[in-house]
């Protein structure tokens, strides 16, 4: 991102957790914020977190196009362009519940937040990047440590984060010709409200419920920002941030 350039970014999923984390890093860091969520109240209180920061709220529902549409004209229509999307809107869905129980419904309420959200609010953000001037703009989505391993019983989350890598790998693709840098970040254990019962027992592949390492949100946050800050002909293709003992690499 060049120096003189405004530096407008959307962060969905802002009301908590890695969302919020990476709101309050670009705020402080001089970035004007939309923020998008479910929840008008938990915006705000992001929001109020940074009061001298310049921040839009907006309510959103990633799975619905038409939010989507609103989110972007909302943004542009305050702050001009969109430099960055965080593609962080996401749910884990039903906890503990093995594949043949997990009902239908909850599997399609997942698959909307974390891959048909992420598509269209990828979508939008290209739509605009392609046309303002100057062109172009940088695209982060949040994957996962499930992106390359699964936890037991997390199929539907972890069929989506398989899903957002694809995406994220074809979204690159297609945004060269127009200055759009398309990244992914792979997080694992952060300490948040999703990620909580970590830290008091987690189920592991042989069985065994145990406690896992957490770090801190704001190491994630700040590897966003490096990521976003780097010049468009720059660009983090994947990041793997975890916390350092957790059971991830070899057998834990």
């Amino acid at each position: 991102m060049n120096a003189e350039q405004s530096r407008i970014a959307v962060v969905t999923g802002a009301g908590s957790g890695i969302g919020r984390a990476v709101a309050v890093e670009l705020l402080r860091a001089g970035w004007s914020v939309a923020l998008a969520g479910r929840r008008a109240g938990t915006l705000e209180e992001t929001a109020a977190l940074v009061p001298e920061g310049a921040s839009l709220v907006v309510a959103t529902d990633v799975a619905r196009s038409e939010d989507v549409a609103g989110l972007f004209a909302a943004t542009v229509g305050r702050f001009g362009r969109v430099d960055l999307l965080f593609n962080n809107a996401g749910t884990f869905g039903p906890g503990g519940v093995p594949v043949e129980e997990l009902p239908y419904d909850a599997w399609r309420h997942v698959v909307d937040t974390n891959l048909n959200g992420a598509f269209l609010c990828a979508q939008a953000a290209f739509r605009q990047m392609k046309e303002q001037a100057p062109q172009g703009g940088r695209i982060i989505n949040n994957g996962s440590i499930s992106a390359h391993a699964p936890r037991p019983h997390s199929v539907a989350y972890t069929a989506t984060k398989h899903a957002l890598t694809g995406l994220t790998k074809s979204l690159s693709l297609d945004g060269r010709p127009y200055s759009i840098a398309v990244g992914q970040i792979d997080i694992g254990n952060a300490a948040t409200d999703m990620t909580r019962r970590m830290e008091t027992g987690a189920l592991q592949a042989n069985g065994v419920v145990a406690p896992e390492p957490v770090m801190d949100v704001a190491d994630v946050a700040r590897t966003v920002r490096h990521m976003a800050e780097l010049p468009l002909a720059a660009n983090v293709q994947f990041a793997t941030v975890l916390a350092t003992s957790m059971p991830y690499v070899g057998r834990g």
